[in-house]
């Protein structure tokens, strides 16, 4: 029997589109107060080919991208002529900036409502290739425990965030369900893991890999009990 059930976030339990603007906007607000050469004259293409390079010179970044976002801010205060000891604590100050935006999320109507009612019967974790943090979100309450990719250094659908969760809960592959928007990370990562994911899928598409597909989080419950009961045959 299925005994937890983890979810991924940015676009599962919220829109991480306004956080994530919030946060850039706080970043880049300290940046031009203290150091306001570091972006000056700088194009959106110009950021993004910085970002580019420095991912190329340390691709384990990739995985790990509260450190690549500071190693990116070191960059650009260094290649605006800050020193690199100054340029690397300051770094840290922008980061402070934005992380403590990231977590003001705007969750999804239904998210609430759908974590209170699995939580009476399930263990629900987080499972993240972001640096949100679920305990910092009005939605934490209902998690037992939440992972992030550079905590265990890879990224879905690399197997280590499920593999990670199972050994939290001491429970077999069967024993735990998976829910994500994506089918790239969530649905095929949770597929290598052993996992059985139930894909967020608003645009109504199919998998072959998804135990089952939503197009609402309203209706994860009861797409939960079906899985339970083909499986079992018993709710």
């Amino acid at each position: 029997m299925i005994q937890c059930i983890t979810f991924d976030l940015d676009d599962t339990l919220w829109d991480v589109r306004p956080a994530l603007q919030k946060a850039e906007q706080a970043q880049n607000a300290w940046l031009d107060e203290h150091y306001p050469a570091a972006r000056a004259g700088l194009s959106e293409e110009a950021i993004l080919a910085l970002k580019k390079a420095v991912l190329a010179e340390q691709p384990a970044l990739r995985h790990q991208i509260s450190l690549f976002r500071k190693r990116f801010l070191a960059r650009l205060l260094i290649d605006a002529g800050i020193p690199e000891a100054e340029a690397s604590g300051a770094a840290e100050v922008a980061f402070s900036a934005f992380i403590a935006r990231r977590n003001e999320v705007e969750v999804f109507p239904h998210s609430d409502a759908v974590l209170d009612t699995l939580g009476q019967h399930y263990i629900l974790g987080a499972l993240t290739n972001g640096n949100a943090d679920v305990f910092k979100t009005p939605l934490g309450r209902h998690f037992r425990f939440s992972l992030q990719a550079e905590q265990v250094g890879a990224a879905k659908p690399e197997p280590a965030l499920f593999d990670r969760a199972r050994e939290l809960t001491s429970l077999a592959p069967h024993q735990v369900l998976h829910v994500g928007d994506s089918h790239d990370h969530d649905v095929l990562g949770a597929h290598r893991a052993g996992i059985s994911c139930i894909w967020l899928s608003t645009a109504g598409e199919e998998s072959e890999f998804a135990a089952a597909v939503i197009g609402c989080l309203s209706e994860l419950p009861n797409a939960v009990l079906a899985l339970q009961a083909k499986r079992y045959g018993v709710p």
